[in-house]
């Protein structure tokens, strides 16, 4: 459907395009991570979701799978899509990525003692 703010969609199509259930995407809403608008029509009380929101989901489907809490994907979305302070939305961005940064090195690090527990393992195997 096209409509004055461009392409919009209902959550049936929305689920399709995005791979993710009605109940998450009614959750991430519910959540303040998207937004909708209702519908014009008196008779049905349908919400509709611009094409942005795709893409918004997109983020905060990768976000949930790499483990950032909802309240942190809040923070993230009201800093990049919602803020009128571009300051503001830069340190929190900036935070975030430095603290997903921290996060990476500590998981390469717990990578690295499991690769090297495994080679002791298989070592030991060999003892027979």
């Amino acid at each position: 459907m096209v409509h004055g703010l461009g392409v919009v969609m209902k959550i049936g199509e929305l689920s399709e395009k995005s791979g993710l259930s009605r109940d998450t995407i009614r959750l991430y809403e519910k959540n303040g991570l998207i937004s909708s608008s209702a519908s014009q029509s008196e008779t049905n009380n349908y919400r509709h979701y611009s094409e942005d929101v795709l893409l918004q989901l997109r983020f905060v489907s990768s976000a949930r799978k790499v483990g950032i809490s909802i309240a942190d994907i809040r923070e993230l979305t009201e800093a990049f899509f919602a803020s009128c302070d571009p300051s503001e939305a830069e340190n929190v961005i900036v935070a975030k990525s430095a603290e997903l940064k921290t996060r990476i090195e500590e998981i390469e690090n717990v990578v690295r003692f499991l690769d090297a527990a495994l080679l002791k393992v298989r070592e030991g195997l060999g003892d027979d």
